[in-house]
């Protein structure tokens, strides 16, 4: 039985002897059963309030608790992996051989190598552009294959920061470690698309060469077929005797 109950069952046994007193004696009236009863049930009250204050204060210091599970960061983070795999693979991008990823510099390339053959251009001159034009091609091909052996180098390591960042949104304790882990995951698929984007590109590159050297291909055979044709006197058909 609570200390609670006990007083209570006192107060009610006070009140009982109140409501049922003894014969009058000078040797009984040193014991007020009502003032005892009514300091019984005051103690009781007092008792339930501050029961009711202490719970109150174990309420507030499982919030506060609470709060600061909540407030809690990650002690994970994957962020410096993850810049580390976009820079290798932008750093290889920059790293573009003869035509890189400049406007300015591919508005000057088809202008010049890759422009449509000129009657006034010297045989010297053609021969050039197109072997200028197959080292591209060539070139465009290797940074492919660079980009795409990058590529597949960090999926190792977005494999190991995957299953570090699941683990650690599993084990989170409040909801800022859960959104913190929920964070770098998304962070991680950001860097994935950043590599296929690269995969992409350095492969459209390669593409894109290689189509334009064949398109410049065709129509520099079209001029130095015509300046065979025209190189020298046209046939004349003449009598010729074989045999005396």
């Amino acid at each position: 039985m609570s200390l609670l109950r006990r007083v209570v069952a006192a107060g009610a046994i006070a009140v009982f002897l109140a409501g049922n007193p003894k014969p009058s004696s000078a040797q009984w009236i040193v014991f007020d059963p009502n003032n005892y009863a009514q300091n019984v049930l005051t103690a009781a009250r007092s008792l339930q309030q501050i029961n009711n204050q202490i719970t109150s204060l174990q309420n507030q210091a499982q919030m506060l608790i609470n709060q600061g599970r909540n407030l809690a960061t990650l002690p994970f983070s994957s962020l410096l992996q993850l810049e580390q795999s976009i820079l290798r693979t932008q750093q290889l991008l920059g790293q573009a051989q003869r035509i890189a990823y400049d406007i300015q510099q591919i508005d000057r390339a088809f202008s010049t190598t890759y422009a449509p053959a000129s009657s006034s251009s010297s045989d010297q001159a053609l021969v050039a552009n197109a072997q200028a034009r197959w080292q591209n091609a060539v070139a465009g091909l290797q940074d492919a294959m660079r980009v795409q052996a990058t590529v597949v180098g960090n999926l190792d390591t977005n494999r190991t920061q995957m299953s570090a960042l699941v683990t650690a949104s599993q084990g989170a304790t409040g909801a800022l470690q859960a959104n913190q882990a929920g964070n770098q995951l998304l962070g991680l698929q950001a860097q994935q698309l950043a590599d296929l984007t690269a995969v992409v590109a350095a492969q459209g590159r390669a593409q894109s060469l290689e189509s334009a050297q064949r398109a410049v291909a065709q129509d520099q055979g079209r001029e130095q077929l015509r300046r065979f044709l025209n190189s020298g006197p046209s046939y004349q058909p003449t009598i010729v005797q074989m045999f005396h």
